[in-house]
């Protein structure tokens, strides 16, 4: 071996040593969310309305550890700054609950489980209504009781307010996916229909720039970017997987999927005269300007709600940013 090969696997070895230190560093540095690490739930014991068989069901929320008994609207407990799709409904006075994220044990302390699965009810025994309901937890709130299925979206507030710039995102999670290669369908108001498509569990986190203009309309400029797509069932637990933020405007950029696009879904904010109103995604902010609020979410399924292949499901755990 010549000098010049010497001097290469020695710069070689030194490269290995420096990124496994950075990489270290990384780990080190990452803070993890308020209730990240999915160890506290809050247990709602509520009793469904008589009409609709009037059991009495359990639905979890990311929070101190508590239970709450009765057919109380539910409001973020503790400073969590997580919401779940598990929600009370209350539709002229009937009282029913949905539960697709669960509490699950790992090792010494928790995870939480997001499911996609049919959820249904039965009217006087008599009138079988089932719905598709895909599992979400993501950092906002849920205005309840719903009140109806026509735009689901605007009963979840998006985002929590947030001025930082951090590097990555990281947490653990592990996936079991479903295998049909469509999803279904079903609102419990028509007939099931087939959506083309392989389902897709989904992780995003959004950094915006947020305004509102005198008439209370909300609009909003992409600072920072990650959107993640998983189709394939894992071995086991992945851990500490990281997605970098991507700042700025990302459509020259090799990661970019059509998914990624501005305003690519609906989503909803309460202004300052608490209405709930749509975010407008006008553009893409500077990766040099700050950003008013953070949007994380985890979702065992894409494309919306009332869409999807039941049995996905996505584990998630210890949620973190690295600065």
């Amino acid at each position: 071996m010549n000098r010049k090969d010497i001097i290469r696997l020695f710069l070689c070895i030194f490269l290995l040593i420096v990124n496994c230190q950075l990489s270290i560093v990384n780990c080190q540095e990452a803070k993890l969310l308020p209730y990240g690490d999915m160890d506290q739930w809050i247990v709602r014991e509520i009793k469904e309305s008589g009409i609709i068989g009037g059991n009495t069901k359990y639905v979890y929320a990311i929070g101190p550890t508590d239970t709450i008994v009765g057919h109380i609207e539910y409001r973020n407990q503790g400073g969590s700054p997580w919401a779940t799709s598990n929600v009370m409904a209350k539709v002229s006075g009937v009282v029913k609950t949905n539960n697709s994220v669960f509490p699950e044990k790992r090792g010494e302390g928790w995870c939480a489980r997001l499911e996609t699965r049919y959820e249904s009810v039965k009217v006087l025994g008599l009138v079988n209504i089932e719905v598709i309901a895909a599992g979400s937890t993501f950092l906002g709130a849920m205005h309840e009781p719903i009140r109806g299925t026509k735009n689901a979206q605007r009963m979840l507030q998006s985002g929590i307010p947030f001025t930082q710039k951090p590097k990555a995102i990281c947490f653990d999670y592990k996936i079991k996916a479903a295998p049909e290669k469509d999803r279904v369908r079903s609102t419990g108001f028509s007939r099931e229909t087939t959506v083309e498509g392989k389902d897709s569990l989904s992780v995003m986190l959004l950094l915006q720039k947020r305004w509102e203009d005198k008439d209370g309309n909300v609009y909003a400029k992409r600072i920072g970017t990650v959107f993640q797509r998983y189709a394939e069932s894992t071995a086991d637990w992945i851990n500490e997987a990281t997605y970098p933020i991507l700042y700025g405007d990302i459509t020259s950029l090799p990661e970019y999927k059509s998914y990624m696009r501005i305003q690519e879904e609906d989503r909803y904010t309460l202004n300052s005269k608490g209405e709930s109103v749509l975010i407008q995604e006008i553009g893409w902010g500077s990766p040099d300007e700050t950003p008013t609020h953070l949007f994380i979410q985890f979702a065992s399924s894409h494309g919306g709600a009332y869409i999807g292949s039941p049995g996905n499901t996505l584990w998630i755990d210890n949620v973190k940013l690295i600065y």
